[in-house]
């Protein structure tokens, strides 16, 4: 039986790390988690923020998640956008899925992510 989901992978080009951390942490305002040794020579991050994890890995063919992303719930979504556009971060809106507020941006490397908040 699923219980629930670990963590989100996304990948990204080799080297991109610094840029990633800059987003993630900086921009988004999760919190880098140290990888296992294993897992640390082949590249890449992850964050968390709660109980939610995204796990970036170095892809050498590498390519952007344009359509497949993470949706990620937030509380004060205008505040939250605002946040990402005073760090350059691009922000677009979208009012198609009913019950709710939400909108795109783009990680550094072209990754799409949703941010949605239900309406109360």
């Amino acid at each position: 039986m699923i219980e629930g989901v670990d963590h989100v992978q996304l990948a990204a080009p080799p080297g991109s790390e610094q840029a990633l951390r800059a987003y993630y942490a900086d921009v988004l305002g999760m919190t880098e988690i140290p990888k296992p040794p294993a897992l640390a020579a082949r590249g890449g991050c992850w964050f968390r923020t709660g109980q939610v994890q995204l796990h970036l890995g170095v892809e050498a063919d590498f390519r952007p998640a344009r359509k497949a992303h993470p949706g990620l719930r937030v509380t004060g979504i205008d505040a939250f956008a605002a946040r990402l556009e005073t760090r350059g971060a691009p922000v677009t809106w979208d009012d198609s899925l009913p019950g709710h507020r939400r909108f795109y941006s783009d990680d550094p490397v072209g990754n799409r992510l949703e941010f949605l908040e239900p309406m109360t």
